[in-house]
C-alpha cells in the first residue's frame, strides 16, 4: 500500500464520499441475498432427520455467531490502528462495531437457547460454547458502557482500544472451545479437517445466510461510521461555535449606586 493510498484511506472526507456512492449498491445487494437465503432456509431446505423443522434455526443461528465474532475480530484490529497508527477512522470503525457485535451476539444467544430447548431439554446449559459467547456479549457492553462514561474521545478512544485487546483472548476459547473440552454443543460443522459434515441440500443455503448476513452487517457497519463521523462533526461544531460565543461574551459588572454599570468581557 503506498503512502498515498494509506492517507486518502485515512481521510474521513474520502471515506464519506465513496462510501456514500457505495452503501445504496451494497444495501441492495444485501437484501436480495438475504431475501433468496430466507426463501430457502423456509421453503426449499428439507427437515433433519433428527431434528425435525428446529433446524431451520440454525440458518439465522450461524450467521449471528459468526457474525459476533467477526465484528469483534475487526474491532481487535481496529484497535491496533488507534494504538500502534493512530488512525482517524480506527476508532470511528471500532465505535460504530461494537453495537452491530453485540446485537449479532445476543441474537446468537436467544436462538440458541431456542435451538437448545427442544434439543437438549433446556434453554440454558453451562456450555464452554454457550458461556464464551455469553462472555463476549458482556465484553461487547463493556466497551459501549466505558465510550459513555469516559468524555474525552482521545482518552475513551485509547481505553477502550486496550480493552479491546485484552478481550480478543475470548475469540480462540469461543472457536475452539467444543474441541478443548466435552461439551454438549456440537464440534465444528463447516470448517473443519475432512470437509463439512453437512448434507449439501442444508449446507449452500447455510452458506448463502452466512455471507448474506456478512454483507448486510458490513453495510450496516458503513453506515454506522458515516453517522459517527457526521456525529463527531456536529459536536466539533458545536464546541467551536459554544467557544466563540463564549470569548465574545459579555456580563454587566454591578456598579456603586447610581453609576451605569459597564460591560466587562469574560
Amino acid at each position: 500500500m503506498t503512502p498515498s493510498l494509506w492517507t486518502r484511506l485515512s481521510n474521513p472526507g474520502h471515506f464519506m464520499r465513496w462510501s456514500g456512492k457505495a452503501v445504496p449498491w451494497l444495501t441492495a445487494l444485501s437484501v436480495a441475498a438475504l431475501a433468496v437465503g430466507l426463501y430457502l432456509t423456509f421453503f426449499i431446505v428439507p427437515p433433519d432427520y433428527q431434528q425435525g423443522e428446529t433446524v431451520r434455526i440454525m440458518y439465522i443461528h450461524v450467521p449471528a455467531a459468526w457474525l459476533g465474532v467477526f465484528f469483534y475480530g475487526a474491532m481487535s484490529l481496529s484497535a491496533i490502528g488507534t494504538l500502534v497508527w493512530r488512525h482517524p477512522l480506527a476508532d470511528v470503525s471500532q465505535r460504530a462495531a461494537a453495537p452491530i457485535g453485540a446485537a449479532f451476539t445476543l441474537v446468537c444467544l436467544v436462538t440458541g437457547s431456542l435451538w437448545g430447548k427442544p434439543m437438549w431439554g433446556t434453554y440454558w446449559v453451562w456450555d464452554a460454547r454457550l458461556t464464551s459467547m455469553l462472555v463476549l456479549f458482556l465484553i461487547y457492553c463493556g466497551l459501549i458502557a466505558l465510550w459513555r462514561t469516559i468524555e474525552d474521545p482521545n482518552r475513551a478512544a485509547r481505553a477502550v482500544a486496550i480493552l479491546t485487546l485484552v478481550g480478543a483472548v475470548n475469540l480462540p476459547i469461543i472457536k475452539f472451545s467444543v474441541n478443548w473440552w466435552s461439551t454438549l454443543h456440537q464440534p465444528a460443522s463447516i470448517l473443519r479437517m475432512g470437509g463439512s459434515t453437512i448434507d449439501p441440500s442444508m449446507l449452500y443455503p447455510l452458506l448463502l445466510m452466512i455471507g448474506a448476513a456478512t454483507l448486510g452487517g458490513s453495510t450496516l457497519h458503513l453506515y454506522a461510521m458515516r453517522t459517527e463521523i457526521m456525529r463527531r462533526r456536529v459536536r466539533t461544531l458545536t464546541i467551536r461555535e459554544a467557544e466563540r460565543l463564549d470569548a465574545g461574551a459579555v456580563r454587566v459588572v454591578p456598579s456603586a449606586a447610581g453609576a451605569t454599570p459597564l460591560p466587562q468581557a469574560l
